[in-house]
């Protein structure tokens, strides 16, 4: 769970501080760079996983072979800086597996990992340019200290301590000295000055020291690596969430949608055992599973019966079906877009074994603007609760949305919601814009001070987008011959402008 993210130098993220709960929202005009914010976190997510430059390239807008890692760095004009910084904390699982299948278990799960990273010129035959590691640390938060960090509100009793475990006393699992060329990162054992440290250089490594961790030698950095690579993007594609599955299909909920039908089939029969009651009616457990799913949808369209997968034992396909109130099956590839979102994150939230970060654009994409509080309610009911202890059926999951739609501002709770805006800046002679966070007054993070609250007007406009005489306005300028040139238009009333309409609403400090 990432709790809190600190980034300079990345796009136009400078000297961001931002701390998350379970659930965050974040709302922004088009081209402020909201989703730069989640490019930081799936950059890191990458790092955590593959080679730095092909980190770099899975970053969006750097998909391709052609591109140059420095667009990823903060520009000001022709400019660049020089270096990107990155600073999480976050708590980790307790126990997991490297990629051999050994288990490992942390020592301690509250976790901050430091990461500083350098543009350096690349000569080679790519011209892609190459990153080099100036700085990465993993160090542990004592226990004692946890309230200081886990500010959103939370049970202290129930989940900060099913959460929160452990203890250390070396301060650190990963560590920089030196500097130039022979700057060195060591990864230390968890047995801590008990056992030598194993010695990188930075110069030309081309990983993150944490990427290669594994269970035997540093079981609590591994732990901190799994919990990175669960941090990902969800951008669910409709042909992906239509495709039927092989009986060999895998049985996880993919990025882009894939394995819907393979993944609720896998729920249905694992159901079966966690029933308790002797001896089990699998057919029973599954129906449960299938059961809660109809009823998640039926949140969001009324005409909803029963969701099953159908299993064509001659082609060996898996297919998840929908049946209305009429009797009539609708396979996957016959639903709209929404409602195959919709049912993927009902799938999700039902899956013990999906643990990690979500992150998710616009999940409006496709809803009616009356269901949108059921999608707010789906998105909140998969993150972990906060006042009941962690286990199978209250894992620690977390997501993060971004938004720029007034129905969604308005629904999310209010401790929830971050404003994303640019902000005009001048650093060393240099005047630029960078993008700059707000939070709600009164709530939890402007109560610790740890960010700006939002003006009044910034959040009106979300809640009242349109003006209620803008279309008179615009009425006049064509009037008076002040039109943009272009297509000939005629003043029309819009919807919002009709008295009827207007007495339903309520404006400024009516509202």
């Amino acid at each position: 769970m990432l709790t809190r993210l600190k980034v300079s130098g990345f796009k136009n993220l400078v000297d961001v501080d931002v701390r998350f709960g379970p659930f965050t929202c974040i709302a922004g005009a088009n081209g402020v760079g909201k989703s730069n914010l989640v490019d930081a976190i799936t950059f890191l997510s990458a790092l955590a996983d593959d080679p730095l430059i092909d980190a770099a390239l899975s970053v969006r807008d750097m998909g391709t072979r052609t591109g140059d890692v420095r667009s990823l760095f903060h520009r000001v004009g022709n400019d660049y800086d020089h270096e990107m910084s990155f600073e999480v904390e976050m708590i980790v699982p307790r126990k997991g597996t490297d990629d051999l299948g050994q288990e490992a278990k942390a020592t301690i799960t509250f976790l901050r990992y430091a990461l500083t990273l350098a543009y350096r010129k690349d000569n080679g035959p790519r011209s892609l340019g190459a990153l080099e590691i100036i700085k990465e640390e993993l160090s542990h938060i004592k226990l004692g200290d946890a309230h200081k960090h886990l500010l959103f509100p939370h049970s202290s009793r129930l989940w900060r301590k099913s959460a929160v475990t452990g203890q250390r006393r070396a301060p650190s699992f990963i560590s920089t000295s030196g500097g130039g060329s022979d700057r060195v990162i060591k990864v230390h054992q968890d047995g801590g000055s008990s056992g030598k440290p194993r010695s990188l250089l930075a110069f030309n490594l081309p990983r993150t020291a944490l990427s290669a961790a594994n269970a035997a030698e540093s079981p609590t950095a591994l732990l901190a690596r799994r919990e990175m690579q669960s941090w990902r993007l969800l951008q669910l594609e409709p042909s992906s969430l239509r495709e039927p599955d092989p009986f060999t299909a895998p049985t996880e909920l993919q990025s882009n949608g894939a394995h819907l039908a393979a993944t609720l089939y896998h729920l249905a029969r694992l159901n079966g055992q966690y029933q308790k009651k002797a001896p089990v009616n699998y057919d029973e457990a599954a129906a449960q599973v299938y059961a809660q799913v109809a009823n998640r949808l039926a949140q969001l369209i009324d005409d909803v019966r029963e969701v099953s997968i159908d299993r064509d034992e001659r082609r060996e396909l898996l297919t998840l079906n929908v049946t209305g109130r009429d009797g009539t099956s609708h396979p996957a590839r016959a639903l709209s877009d929404g409602t195959l979102r919709f049912l993927a994150l009902a799938v999700l939230e039902l899956d013990p074994e999906a643990n990690g970060l979500i992150c998710l654009k616009e999940p409006e994409n496709g809803i009616h603007p009356e269901r949108i509080p059921a999608m707010l309610n789906l998105l909140e009911d998969i993150v972990t609760d906060v006042n009941e202890p962690l286990g199978p059926d209250n894992p620690l999951r977390q997501v993060i949305i971004n938004t720029h739609s007034p129905a969604v501002v308005a629904q999310v709770p209010d401790d929830s919601l971050l404003m994303a805006e640019l902000k005009e800046t001048v650093r060393h002679s240099q005047r630029f814009k960078r993008l700059a966070f707000s939070c709600l007054p009164e709530t939890w993070r402007a109560q610790h001070g740890e960010m700006d609250a939002v003006s009044r007007g910034k959040l009106l406009a979300y809640l009242n987008p349109a003006e209620p005489r803008a279309a008179e306005t615009g009425f006049e300028k064509f009037r008076l011959g002040q039109a943009i040139p272009g297509r000939a238009r005629t003043a029309s009333r819009r919807v919002i402008d009709r008295p009827d309409v207007q007495q339903l609403l309520l404006f400024g400090e009516g509202r």
